[in-house]
């Protein structure tokens, strides 16, 4: 078996490739290439027979593999230890995303001269003209009450930096897919080329006028904090940076189910600490703290510390933050906490992706009492029902309160054997958008009442 790379993997491969191969239709032949697949590391999913022929067979098979490299060491064993011929390999992440995953679509039709008429002109100027006397009812008769504009430009897109607004818009599209499909909400991606910060807000401000909402993703530190403080500020309508909103949520959320599955509550007074103040990392911090928590912070940057001791977290040294009862990493540095850092009884959250800075398996046998990755933290938990209550409510902002109470939500539906659960689960969005609503209506209820 080849050894193709020496950097730290996950434990099982996760790319997904398919390859379509030839093979003699004799007994065996599917065995042999099936071992020397797994004898390379590869994780064999699906088999479909595509051509069945009385010489020889075509077929689809679905491997799971680490990288490039790892493929490449797959398809040398194959050509040379087996007696298939491969006619093609399949990148199932590329064909899925062939030709996009958003369009814009009408939602009415004009199949007369009188629906024309009425859809277009002349019709349209006299809804153009109550709109221009009574803005509001643009929520009514447009899509702007029912659409959103996903805002970047490309700074800092998943684990891959700075790669540019054109490279990010795939993300986007991914965000604009779920919003639909998980709460019926148009979303439309907007790349902004620039890495100025203010020409980015002054470009958002004109241009989201035609949105009921802002969502910023995939944008640099320490821009992103300007940004979004500065976009709330100008904008009547909620702004929200989900790489720091919709993770912090969605991590409260988890927090609050590990405690339960460790026997210990928010008044067990446990210290939380939070290492890495990037984009997500301060946001977690700072909801932890707004929930209730003791929380102390670490980040080798001093502007970082800065931030959060402006709102009342401890900046504390790395040996102190990995000694807290709970903590929460998001540094992407790959094997930051060893083994040996670990306490027993700990809670650890290694968020960073694609490898945590140490494996739950690893915290696990250490010592800690639950450990988890980024993989059980998805922010699609989060942000297409925060949304969605905050555009049905009109509101101006999404306020702490109503993160916490998605959070909330979003802990309660977790089944037992779950840290949080999918957000294939349409209860968990429906959820999240009934207990935002209430929590926003009863914190408007005691703001008139004082």
């Amino acid at each position: 078996m080849s050894d193709v790379s020496s950097t730290p993997r996950p434990r099982l491969p996760d790319n997904d490739v398919v390859f379509v191969v030839k093979n003699p239709h004799r007994p065996g032949m599917l065995g042999r290439l099936c071992t020397v697949i797994g004898e390379e590391g590869g994780l064999i999913g699906d088999t479909r027979a595509v051509f069945i022929g009385h010489d020889h067979i075509i077929r689809e098979l679905t491997v799971a593999v680490y990288d490039a490299p790892h493929l490449g060491a797959i398809e040398r064993a194959i050509r040379e230890r087996t007696d298939a011929e491969i006619l093609e390999i399949k990148d199932v992440v590329f064909e899925q995303h062939r030709g996009g995953k958003i369009a814009v679509v009408r939602t009415k039709s004009a199949t007369t001269v009188g629906e024309l008429r009425n859809l277009y002109t002349p019709g349209v100027a006299r809804v153009s003209k109550a709109i221009q006397h009574n803005p509001e009812l643009a929520y009514e008769y447009t899509m702007l009450g029912n659409t959103i504009g996903i805002f970047t430009n490309g700074t800092r897109v998943l684990g891959l930096g700075d790669i540019g607004p054109l490279a990010s818009l795939p993300v986007m599209e991914g965000k604009a897919m779920l919003y639909h499909q998980f709460v019926g909400i148009g979303a439309i991606p907007i790349l902004v080329d620039t890495r100025n910060p203010d020409e980015f807000i002054a470009i958002v401000e004109k241009t989201s006028v035609g949105f009921a909402g802002v969502h910023l993703e995939d944008i640099r530190t320490p821009d992103c904090f300007h940004i979004e403080e500065s976009l709330i500020a100008r904008l009547k309508k909620p702004v929200m940076h989900d790489d720091q909103h919709g993770t912090a949520t969605v991590l409260l959320a988890a927090v609050l189910n590990a405690l339960k599955k460790t026997g210990r509550t928010k008044d067990d007074r446990l210290t939380f600490a939070q290492i890495g103040l990037g984009a997500a990392g301060y946001a977690i911090a700072k909801l932890l703290r707004e929930y209730g928590f003791s929380v102390v912070a670490f980040d080798p940057n001093e502007s970082a510390q800065e931030r959060v001791r402006r709102i009342g977290i401890e900046s504390v040294s790395f040996a102190d933050a990995v000694a807290a009862d709970v903590v929460i990493a998001t540094t992407g540095r790959v094997g930051l906490i060893t083994n040996e850092m670990v306490r027993p009884g700990q809670i650890i959250f290694a968020l960073s992706n694609p490898v945590p800075e140490i494996l739950p398996d690893d915290a696990l046998e250490a010592g800690a009492a639950f450990a988890a990755d980024g993989k059980s933290v998805n922010n699609a938990l989060a942000f297409p029902g925060l949304f969605k209550a905050a555009i049905e409510l009109r509101a101006d902002s999404i306020t702490s309160a109503m993160k916490i109470a998605a959070a909330e939500a979003i802990a309660a539906l977790a089944e037992p054997d779950e840290l949080v659960p999918s957000p294939f689960n349409p209860a968990v969005h429906a959820q999240v958008v009934a207990r935002v609503k209430a929590t926003a209506a009863a914190d408007h209820l005691t703001d008139a009442q004082n």
